[in-house]
């Protein structure tokens, strides 16, 4: 005997909502998974940038007290101060002296000791805790100095109390050492300030600098009985007990710890640590991870949550639509008798659509005109990401001329005290120049805002090379570095922008000066070739070149190999040049990087040209 028909629906509906719920359950446990490991990755990424960002500060503090021992250990007054008879009134000078450098470097302390390790000169010498008159010669750092010329240790001071980062370097003939003490308290705060969990440990896995301060003078691991009677020997700690750091592993990944802080609980963080450049310190740093992860776990089970029941529903409407149809089917034979009123019923249904469709003709006009809209938003858009690329080419370009203008000032200044008035005229004639061109180059930050002009007029070439030399012959001529230039006929002319290639022109220049900076027989040459309707004018250096791993890079936008570069100076150069109806390429090899720009000529060809040299 068959079940009703309504019992059997019920039953396969039943059947269908409990298959559904344990789709859904697995799709939401799924995407939470998902979205943990993606949030991982995530942070791993951010806080691998966190710590690159850390090492650099952390380092760069302490290189800027690096140079200050050695500076001070040349100095002829420490030196004949430490002697065994100093001049009357030189100790106190001194003193006071190492009190200003001291005050002026950021430095906590500065003494100098003799080659018997008791301190004759300091920068306390005036305070109640003056370090004048203590012997230092159980510190490691005093030994390194007095045997191989310079040492370091991280230590507690033994009359201060406070931790800090101890610099030496040995007097000439050995007669005593200079000591300088860093102290990390503004890092430390700027760490806590940021809310970011970050230490530093020495190659024994001591915490040194910390955000946290009870991290400090804790262990990574454990240290052996007798590497604590060296420290306690050398003072280095106090009485600190080095006992373990309160980071502890977890099973679920070797990046990802728990951290416990006293009587707080433990938090779940991911570490990160780098080698500090110059030390044997290693940069720690804990990121947060339990927020984060919570959040885009539970973004993922929504967004599963709501794609599988959006996708099982659909699933249920198209089976209740094909039970429909086929139920309309099986009816049809019955209802032929009312075929009249189904007809009826079906040119109402077609009015129906015929109304729907005037409806949806309505709307997609209203979409034409937003996507026009947003057609024009995104155009405008365009102009002003291009226009803050050219503002960024503007202040590096104006940076060029205004370097020349100072230099011409100095320059005057020095000719007026000498009496060479018609040369410091000319130098003020120059800045004149220099000025204008100055004002050009913002005029064309204006016009860019409005509109690119595109105009393409005759320009001097030998005008542009003479523009280019006055913003960089200065500097040339200060590094030493021989700048060739061809003198050239007026009537050599070609189609373009004149202050726009004469930016191009001093970009170039300044990269070939930056490419040979520092190389034996420093030169770069500016040379023409006037050919068949084009003109080329070159730049060449006899710097290292490029490498090829790069060279088809160095035209790309923003990407440079000067640590203080842009990155927009040949991406905007090659634009300029093309917009001119020309061509900018390199060619580089072990002997240097020719940069050609090829544009058209407005003039016959010069058969002859003289080079002039810087």
């Amino acid at each position: 005997m068959s079940e009703p028909p309504g019992l059997e629906v019920r039953h396969r509906t039943g059947v269908f909502v409990i298959l559904g719920l344990v789709v859904m359950a697995l799709a939401v446990w799924l995407g939470g998974r998902v979205a943990e490991r993606l949030a991982l990755t995530d942070l791993r990424r951010t806080a691998q940038s966190t710590l690159g960002l850390q090492v650099a500060a952390l380092s760069a503090e302490m290189q800027r007290q690096s140079a200050l021992p050695l500076a001070l250990a040349t100095d002829p007054e420490i030196v004949r101060a430490v002697g065994s008879a100093p001049e009357l009134g030189l100790v106190e000078s001194v003193n006071i002296r190492l009190g200003e450098i001291a005050r002026a470097t950021g430095a906590a302390v500065i003494y100098v000791t003799r080659a018997d390790g008791l301190t004759v000169l300091a920068s306390n010498a005036n305070d109640a805790r003056s370090f004048v008159g203590n012997d230092y010669t159980f510190r490691p750092y005093f030994q390194q100095a007095m045997k191989t010329g310079s040492g370091s240790q991280f230590a507690l001071g033994t009359v201060s109390g406070r931790p800090g980062y101890y610099l030496s370097r040995r007097l000439p003939d050995s007669v005593g050492v200079v000591v300088v003490k860093i102290e990390f308290d503004a890092v430390e705060a700027a760490w806590r300030a940021a809310r970011e969990g970050v230490f530093v440990t020495d190659a024994r896995g001591i915490v040194l600098v910390a955000s946290e301060p009870s991290w400090r003078f804790t262990a990574l691991r454990g240290i052996d009985a007798a590497e604590r009677a060296r420290i306690a020997v050398a003072l280095e700690f106090g009485d600190a007990p080095l006992s373990p750091l309160p980071i502890f592993p977890t099973d679920e990944a070797s990046d990802l710890v728990r951290v416990g802080n006293g009587a707080r609980p433990a938090w779940l963080a991911l570490t990160l640590d780098a080698a500090v450049p110059g030390t044997s310190w290693r940069l720690h740093t804990l990121t947060p991870i339990a927020a984060a992860v919570e959040r885009e776990r539970v973004q993922g089970r929504l967004i599963a949550l709501l794609a599988t029941g959006l996708a099982w529903g659909s699933l249920a409407t198209w089976l209740a639509r094909q039970r429909r149809i086929r139920t309309r089917f099986t009816e049809a034979a019955a209802r032929r008798e009312e075929l009249e009123r189904r007809v009826a019923e079906r040119t109402q249904a077609l009015s129906d659509a015929n109304r729907q469709l005037v409806a949806e003709m309505e709307e997609r006009r209203r979409s034409e005109a937003e996507r026009e809209r947003l057609g024009r938003e995104l155009a405008q858009a365009g102009r002003l990401a291009a226009l803050g690329q050219f503002a960024a080419s503007m202040a590096h370009e104006i940076n060029q001329p205004l370097a020349a203008i100072r230099s011409y000032a100095d320059n005057t200044a020095i000719l007026v005290r000498r009496g060479r008035i018609e040369d410091a005229a000319e130098n003020v004639s120059a800045i004149g120049r220099l000025t204008e061109r100055i004002g050009g180059l913002t005029r064309q930050l204006k016009g860019f805002a409005r509109r690119a002009s595109g105009r393409r007029e005759p320009v001097s070439l030998a005008g542009v090379i003479r523009g280019t030399v006055e913003v960089v012959g200065a500097r040339a001529r200060e590094a030493g570095i021989r700048l060739d230039r061809p003198t050239l006929a007026p009537d050599l002319v070609v189609l373009g922008d004149g202050p726009r290639l004469e930016q191009v022109v001093i970009n170039l220049v300044q990269n070939a000066l930056d490419a040979v900076a520092g190389r034996p027989d420093p030169q770069v040459n500016l040379m023409v070739e006037a050919g068949e309707g084009r003109i080329v004018l070159s730049v060449s250096d006899n710097g290292p070149g490029i490498p090829e791993p790069v060279r088809a890079q160095v035209f790309d936008a923003f990407f440079t190999t000067k640590a203080d570069g842009l990155g927009l100076g040949l991406a905007i150069s090659r634009g300029i040049v093309e917009e001119c109806g020309g061509t900018l390429s390199v060619i580089s090899g072990e002997n240097g990087t020719v940069f050609r720009m090829e544009l058209m000529s407005a003039s016959e060809p010069v058969r002859e040209t003289v080079q002039e040299t810087l």
